[in-house]
């Protein structure tokens, strides 16, 4: 089996633990909250905290594996993501849940990014959207499966297996990874940035705790206001760190690559509209609509098996189209399909919904394979670990503020109707991160017509950077 083939399916066995877990607990959330005495609303903890230890970790990922080998790394990535999972089953609180997921959080950090640069540095750039598509069909089988297993388990077993099924998976990845995966290491692996590293990490855990318990009361005021204004300005002090030494542990000048800066701020909006989906659609159909988590997620995992399908499409759909039109076009139509369980009832027919939201579920994974694979046309070889750790920041940092955008809308939403989470106070928070995602297409709009030409296979024209750069 060529490296084009097989490096993405080794790939994928991390991609799918984090992909299934993260479906399976937007699942069995209402029953987890049920358990532990606690609101639904306020298990969106247990959602962001592998984000939050995510963002705080990845920007030393890059520089771990150049300087340890990338096979190193992502195996050891992959084992405490799995120990990370087996604490999760034996959780009895949310406190000991959301430690445990900072556990996964810190694998995941490494686990993903690393593997994504052994395809990177792996395969060429003509290859590189079929390989990201073989990247995802595997992983994308978590987010099918997921929902209606997670739903299946949670409605008839014991949640905590939801976490548990991870370890045979894990244990798959270690074998494949020791015996498939390569060792790549930099060419000359620079010293390590501790001082940004300590701004990185301080200021995206500060700003992160502090948009996840907006809303929530948790915190006293005073204490969530200081986390959001510390943590901007760590991260200030970071940006300008970075521009007074060598070699930053985040390589903001890769911002002066005009496709993959345009392909971050429009991937930060777009992820920011889509990122709350998994936490507000299941709990519109079990605590809105009154299904239970089986049914729940017999229907939720319709935008997975969309995805899917999508994965076979993405190659032929790029090359007659190109990456701009694609971009720009899908964006709005993902993005009202985001928006769309607004105007879903509890009359609403089931086949209606599950068709919908099958339909969205193709555009928004056509959308983030267009971006995965811009995001890179024009990086050099030697800052490709930069790039991918840059880039997965920037996802976490989206996601987190997504979930919270709609945990806060959907709370003031309830807050305001004066009823509790029914049915009716969903639209509002449905409606505006369906907005973000819409308004994505704003940066996609500077693309140059011909950008990522290469990659998608259309014919050649004037360099895309060229153009960018006369358009101003």
């Amino acid at each position: 089996m060529p490296d084009r083939i097989l490096l993405p399916l080794i790939v994928a066995c991390a991609l799918f633990m984090e992909n299934h877990d993260a479906t399976v607990l937007s699942t069995a959330l209402p029953a987890i909250a049920a358990d532990f005495g606690e609101s639904p609303i306020h298990l969106k903890l247990a959602l962001t905290s592998d984000l939050l230890a995510i963002a705080v970790f990845l920007p030393a990922s890059g520089w771990l594996a150049d300087k340890h080998g990338a096979r190193n790394v992502f195996r050891a990535a992959i084992a405490i993501f799995t120990i990370g999972s087996i604490l999760c089953g034996f959780s009895g609180s949310i406190g000991t849940l959301v430690r445990a997921r900072i556990i996964q959080g810190i694998g995941g950090a490494m686990m993903v990014p690393v593997g994504r640069l052994v395809i990177l540095r792996s395969v060429e750039k003509r290859e590189l959207v079929g390989s990201l598509a073989w990247l995802t069909i595997p992983a994308l089988i978590g987010p099918v499966v997921g929902p209606p297993v997670g739903g299946f388990i949670t409605t008839y077993f014991e949640w905590r297996w939801i976490f548990w099924i991870n370890i045979p998976v894990g244990v798959l990845g270690l074998v494949l990874a020791t015996l498939f995966i390569p060792s790549l290491r930099g060419d000359d692996p620079t010293r390590f940035d501790t001082r940004g590293f300590a701004l990185s990490a301080l200021g995206l855990a500060g700003f992160m705790s502090g948009s996840t318990a907006l809303g929530l009361g948790l915190l006293p005021k005073s204490v969530t206001i200081t986390l959001l204004v510390g943590g901007a300005a760590l991260l200030a002090g970071y940006v300008v760190h970075s521009r007074r030494v060598e070699n930053p542990i985040l390589d903001l000048a890769l911002f002066r690559i005009p496709t993959f800066a345009t392909c971050i701020i429009g991937a930060l909006l777009f992820r920011l509209g889509v990122g709350a989906t998994p936490f507000l659609l299941p709990l519109l159909l079990q605590v809105g609509f009154g299904m239970s988590p089986f049914q729940s997620g017999s229907i939720t995992f319709a935008s997975a098996l969309g995805a899917l399908v999508m994965k076979f499409t993405a190659q032929p759909i790029l090359r007659r189209l190109g990456f701009r039109n694609v971009l720009t076009w899908n964006a709005v139509i993902a993005g009202i399909f985001v928006a769309m369980p607004a105007a879903f009832t509890p009359t609403t027919p089931t086949a209606l919904i599950v068709a919908l939201i099958l339909v969205g579920g193709f555009f928004r994974s056509l959308q983030f394979t267009s971006i995965n694979a811009l995001s890179y046309a024009d990086v050099p070889q030697e800052r490709m670990s930069r790039a991918t750790t840059l880039t997965s920041v920037a996802q976490q940092l989206s996601l987190s503020v997504g979930i919270s955008v709609g945990a806060i809308t959907l709370e003031l939403t309830a807050e305001l109707s004066g009823g509790g989470l029914q049915a009716g106070v969903f639209a509002p928070a449905f409606i505006l991160v369906g907005f973000f995602a819409v308004i994505a297409v704003v940066p996609f709009l500077r693309l140059a017509r011909n950008a990522g030409d290469e990659m998608s296979g259309r014919p050649p024209g004037p360099d895309a950077v060229t153009v960018m750069r006369e358009r101003g």
